[in-house]
C-alpha cells in the first residue's frame, strides 16, 4: 500500500504546518517539507517581526555579507505558492497554543535562543555592562533594540568569551568608519561608533588557545584592520609539544599559528588596539562610584590535567569603562509549550516535542546554541523527516479548523497588522534602494512602525 493511501492527506486537504520562528531553522524546515513529494503540503511560517530570515538579518556581524547570501535561497522558499509568510505575528498572544493547534496538523517551533547567560559576579548590572546579544541587536537595527541610546564614551571594553560572537563585537568596536561604511551596520550604530572614543578592546578567554571557540577566519581579521593593532601575550598562548601533538583540530591548530603571528607582531602603532587575552577570569566589575563600570577585576589562571581553569590568586584589573558578556545564549519558553529551563530548550525526542504529538522543534531551541547556520539544515531536515513519518503513519492529530482563510479570520478578529512576505519585499527593494544611494549595501528601516508603512500598495 502507498504511503498517500495510508494518509488522510490530498491535494484538497493538504498537510497543514505552521512554523514558529522565519530564522534560518524555520525556512530550511519549510524546505524539507516543500520538497518531499510523498504528501501534499501548506506551510505557514510566523515570526513576530514584520521582517523574516532571523539571526541572519539580526544576528550575523554586518561586515559579514558573504553569510547573508543565505536568503537567496531562503526567498524562493518563502515566495513559493504552498508557503505563506505572516509576519508581525507574535505566538502566544495573536495566536496561541490552541489555536494553532486548532488549524495545524503539526507544528514546529523553530524560535532560537533569543536570551543570553550571565557571568555571576558582583557589578554585573552597573551601567556600562550588557550582554553582547543586546549590542549585536543595536547595532544590527533589531526593532527591540534600536531606540537604545548606546553611549560609546567608553575609552576601553572588555568583552568576555572566545567564539565568534565576541570576535564580531570586538571588531565591529575597532573598525574605523570608512571600514563600516561598506557593511549593512545600521544608521544610527554608525553614528554612534564613529564618535565613539573605544581605544582598547580586551578579549577575555578564562582557558588558553586550545580551547578557543572561535574560526580561523574571523581570528584573522584582526590582522587585517587598517585602524587597529591586534595584541597578545606569548606567555597567555604558550602550548606544550605533547599538548601540541594531541590537537586534531585544523580550525584549533590555524588558531595557534595566527595567534603565534600576533604576539610576534611588533604594534604599528594605530589608533586602537584589540588585546587577545586568555587564561583570565572576570571576578568583578568595579563600581566608579556612580553606579557605572569603572573596570574589571581579573583572575589569571592554569589549567589542571583535565583542562580546567583554576584561579592562582593574582589578580589585574582592566582600565574599561563598557563590559560586554558573551558567554553563551539560552533559548526562552513559549507560552504553552514544554520547556526544559536547565537546558534552555523545548524538551524533545530528535525533534518530537516530548509528550506532543503533532509538535516538534528545530535549531537551537530544539538542541542547544550550537553550530552555525548551515548546521540548522540538516537539523531542521532531521525533524521534519520524523514529522513526515508521522503523517504517513497517521499519528498527528488532525486540525479542526485546517484552512488558511479560517487562520485569516482569527488574526483579523483580533486586529492583528499580518506583514505578508510580499510586504517584506517592498521593504527589501525600499532598503536596497536607499543603500545604494548612501553608496552602501542596504539602509535598514530599524523601527517596527516604519516597517509597517512599507508595503504593498
Amino acid at each position: 500500500m502507498t504511503s498517500q493511501a495510508q494518509t488522510p492527506f490530498t491535494p484538497e486537504r493538504p498537510l497543514r504546518v505552521a512554523v514558529i520562528g522565519s530564522g534560518p531553522s524555520g525556512v530550511f524546515a519549510t524546505e524539507a517539507l516543500l520538497k518531499q513529494t510523498d504528501l501534499p503540503v501548506e506551510v505557514d511560517v510566523f515570526d513576530r517581526l514584520p521582517t523574516p530570515y532571523g539571526l541572519v538579518r539580526y544576528g550575523v556581524a554586518p561586515d559579514h555579507l558573504t553569510i547573508k547570501s543565505v536568503t537567496k535561497g531562503f526567498e524562493k522558499t518563502l515566495s513559493d505558492p504552498r508557503v505563506r509568510f505572516l509576519g508581525n505575528v507574535e505566538f502566544g498572544t495573536d495566536l496561541t497554543h490552541e489555536e494553532a493547534r486548532q488549524h495545524y496538523d503539526a507544528v514546529v517551533y523553530t524560535v532560537g535562543a533569543s536570551s543570553d547567560r550571565r557571568l555571576g559576579i558582583p557589578g554585573e548590572d552597573l551601567r556600562g555592562s550588557m550582554s553582547a546579544t543586546e549590542f549585536v541587536a543595536w547595532y544590527n537595527g533589531h526593532p527591540d533594540a534600536a531606540a537604545r541610546d548606546m553611549v560609546l564614551s567608553a575609552t576601553g571594553v572588555a568583552v568576555v568569551g572566545v567564539g565568534n560572537v565576541a570576535l564580531d563585537v570586538s571588531r565591529i568596536l575597532v573598525k574605523t568608519t570608512e571600514e563600516l561604511h561598506s557593511s549593512d551596520i545600521a544608521a544610527h550604530a554608525l553614528g554612534a561608533l564613529e564618535h565613539s572614543h573605544v581605544r582598547d578592546v580586551w578579549v577575555l578567554g578564562r582557558r588558553g588557545p586550545l580551547q578557543a571557540k572561535f574560526t580561523t577566519k574571523e581570528l584573522r581579521e584582526f590582522g587585517e584592520l587598517s585602524g587597529a593593532d591586534p595584541v597578545v601575550k606569548p606567555e597567555e598562548i604558550a602550548v606544550s609539544e605533547a599538548e601540541e601533538a594531541q590537537v586534531s583540530d585544523n580550525t584549533v591548530k590555524k588558531n595557534l599559528e595566527v595567534l603565534r603571528d600576533f604576539a610576534g607582531r611588533t604594534p604599528e602603532g594605530k589608533d586602537r588596539r584589540i588585546h587577545l587575552r586568555f587564561l583570565v577570569s572576570p571576578v568583578e566589575i568595579v563600581d566608579d562610584g556612580q553606579g557605572n563600570v569603572g573596570g574589571l577585576k581579573v583572575e589569571k589562571n592554569r589549567l589542571d590535567e583535565q583542562g580546567n581553569a583554576v584561579g592562582t590568586g593574582e589578580y589585574e584589573t582592566l582600565p574599561v569603562q563598557m563590559v560586554l558578556r558573551s558567554v553563551g545564549y539560552k533559548g526562552v519558553s513559549l507560552p504553552g509549550v514544554p520547556f526544559d529551563e536547565r537546558r534552555g530548550v523545548i524538551p524533545n525526542l530528535e525533534g518530537r516535542v516530548e509528550g506532543r504529538a503533532g509538535e516538534y522543534t528545530a535549531g537551537w531551541i530544539k538542541r542547544g546554541p550550537s553550530g552555525v547556520i548551515g548546521t540548522n539544515r540538516k537539523d531542521a531536515v532531521d525533524t521534519v523527516a520524523h514529522l513526515l513519518t508521522d503523517a504517513k503513519a497517521g499519528t498527528l492529530p488532525a486540525a479542526p479548523q485546517p484552512t488558511r482563510e479560517a487562520v485569516d479570520a482569527l488574526l483579523q478578529g483580533r486586529g492583528v497588522d499580518v506583514y505578508t512576505f510580499h510586504d517584506w519585499q517592498v521593504l527589501d527593494t525600499h532598503e536596497l534602494a536607499q543603500g545604494q544611494a548612501q553608496g552602501r549595501p542596504r539602509a535598514k528601516v530599524v523601527h517596527k512602525h516604519e516597517m509597517l508603512t512599507h508595503r504593498r500598495k
